[in-house]
């Protein structure tokens, strides 16, 4: 159990006043804790963690602000610090719950879609969930995907010899896959699973990001992992960007980062999913 940030902490790191009458853990979250608290000037979401996660806040703040630069809506960032054996990360509180409009959340990926790179990668590290992901600039969409994020996820798998000797068989072959001159840097939200995004009032928002520039199908990719985006999402999203020859294979690479990374983190059933990933991967129907 992890203690919360004192009040003191929080009103050092924002300029905010808060109310320590007015406060209420939040449930949901996988990775971090988190709480909402009243301040004179409305209530904000707090989340955090142990202290040597600050790093982890620090890349989720970069992350929202280029979402925000983006001008998809996002929460704004409103500080973040450590306490004692505690980090944290002070948000402005969105009231979500509205009705779901999938075409509301194919606007914001679509505008952030729209932001051009001149390099796949970040000007940054950042976390996929909890764990590092390396977003050294690369010019190669296929060398940047390939060493920066399946390689890594397969040393981590690695005590599992069989998952791990199928993966390094199919990193021989995904070259040709990831080659292709259309794929050009965009901004990807990177972690946009259907319970990062949410309405509230004023429409869609987009939160949870692990930004970097790649190819935008890696986003849409995984969309279709865990689903909560329904076809009227599709529909509008491929209105903007059509399907093309080949991307049906990119996305299957692509939902193979996630599940691998799902499998690092918590085990269970994604390795089988991840293993049928690799085996659908190298069969001659997915080849270029």
């Amino acid at each position: 159990m992890i203690d919360a940030p004192s009040f003191d902490a929080i009103e050092r790191a924002t300029g905010l006043t808060l109310d320590g009458t007015d406060c209420h853990a939040i449930g949901g979250g996988c990775i971090n804790d988190a709480v909402r608290v009243a301040t004179a000037s409305g209530p904000v979401f707090v989340k955090f963690n142990r202290a040597d996660r600050l790093d982890m806040f620090v890349a989720e703040a970069d992350g929202l602000a280029a979402l925000r630069d983006a001008d998809v809506r996002a929460p704004r960032v409103l500080g973040y610090g450590s306490d004692a054996g505690t980090a944290f990360l002070v948000l402005e509180w969105f009231e979500m719950g509205a009705p779901a409009d999938p075409l509301a959340a194919a606007q914001q990926v679509l505008r952030l879609h729209a932001c051009a790179g001149e390099f796949f990668g970040w000007t940054r590290d950042n976390y996929i969930g909890s764990t590092p992901q390396d977003n050294t600039p690369n010019q190669s969409w296929s060398r940047f995907f390939i060493e920066a994020r399946l390689r890594p996820q397969l040393e981590l798998a690695g005590d599992d010899a069989e998952l791990y000797g199928a993966g390094m068989k199919l990193l021989e072959r995904a070259g040709p896959m990831l080659d292709d001159s259309e794929i050009t840097p965009v901004l990807l939200h990177g972690d946009l699973w259907g319970g990062n995004w949410a309405m509230t009032a004023d429409g869609a928002c987009l939160f949870d990001p692990a930004v970097h520039y790649g190819d935008r199908e890696a986003d849409i990719a995984m969309t279709e992992l865990f689903g909560g985006f329904g076809p009227d999402f599709y529909r509008a999203y491929r209105e903007v960007h059509p399907e093309r020859e080949g991307n049906a294979g990119r996305r299957r690479l692509y939902k193979l980062y996630h599940v691998l990374n799902h499998f690092n983190l918590f085990g269970g059933g994604y390795r089988r999913q991840a293993r049928q990933l690799i085996d659908h991967l190298l069969s001659p129907h997915d080849s270029p």
